[in-house]
């Protein structure tokens, strides 16, 4: 039982570090908290569902609705941030917000406000007592394989060098002939890739998919970012792993209507004891 629970958390965790690293992504070289991520995420999924309910066949769809999802976060950038990323934190926040509410309702125009089925066919594997989903299998596989790939990128390409510098200022990365606009539409792609895939596996997992569910893996995501230490993205890791886990076996050996609220409960006390994250670095001003 305990086996199962906890392979069960670490594949959902696997998922929420997917999507808490577009928070940590965008965070890190903006300094701002994209609140419109979850509602990417969602969006994302529901494209994903009905591309593959045209019949083009899973691999095609998913691959189109990333791309699309990639896109529509290069529009959110263009759109809600760039005109106003000089602007004060509120201003910004104000926008992330509007944002996310403009997504969400578009969503339940487009896609209806119920919940509606994924419909993908899974095949289960039993080892010992644990039943594992080929699901669980793309869950563990991607994210490993989708981490290396980015930490790969950051740390030995030229456009990760540019990543790099652009978020320890953009003003200097300017300077340096670095072209931050393009840097910081690619990374909002990038981010918004990664919530793509989460949200086909979750919505397949689940077999569920409904436009409120943005804000439920958003704000989970968000949390695990916040653990990591926001803007760190070994922490995003470590933490997406840590809320999922923590989350599966609350909800197996403690109560099951405190499904949402453990994540929540995680965040108020990282909040409060160590606001900058196991692996955040807490700034100090010199008097």
């Amino acid at each position: 039982m305990f086996a199962q629970q906890l392979v069960n958390g670490l594949s959902i965790g696997c998922m929420y570090s997917l999507v808490s690293m577009g928070y940590s992504m965008v965070y890190g070289i903006l300094r701002i908290v994209n609140f419109a991520h979850g509602e990417i995420f969602m969006m994302g999924t529901f494209v994903a569902l009905l591309l593959y309910q045209t019949g083009i066949g899973p691999l095609p769809a998913f691959v189109c609705a990333v791309l699309l999802t990639s896109c529509l976060g290069i529009l959110l950038e263009r759109i809600a941030y760039r005109p106003i990323r000089s602007a004060d934190a509120s201003s910004v926040l104000i926008s992330s917000v509007g944002a996310s509410t403009f997504l969400l309702n578009l969503a339940q125009v487009l896609f209806r406000p119920e919940t509606q089925p994924f419909r993908y066919p899974v095949s289960t594997l039993a080892i010992g007592t644990v039943a594992l989903t080929d699901v669980q299998i793309y869950m563990a596989v991607l994210t490993a394989l989708l981490i290396f790939i980015l930490f790969f990128v950051i740390q030995k390409t030229k456009i990760g060098t540019a990543m790099r510098a652009t978020s320890h200022s953009v003003k200097n990365a300017k300077l340096m002939g670095i072209n931050t606009n393009f840097i910081i539409a690619f990374t909002f792609a990038i981010g918004s890739a990664l919530a793509c895939i989460a949200g086909i596996l979750i919505g397949i997992f689940f077999d569920a998919v409904w436009p409120g569910m943005g804000f439920i893996y958003g704000i989970k995501a968000f949390a695990a970012a916040i653990l990591g230490g926001i803007g760190n993205l070994p922490g995003a890791l470590v933490g997406g792993l840590f809320i999922g886990t923590i989350e599966t076996l609350g909800t197996a050996y403690i109560s099951s209507g405190w499904r949402n609220g453990y994540a929540f409960g995680i965040l108020i006390l990282v909040l409060i004891f160590k606001p900058s994250g196991i692996f955040g670095k807490t700034n100090r001003e010199k008097v």
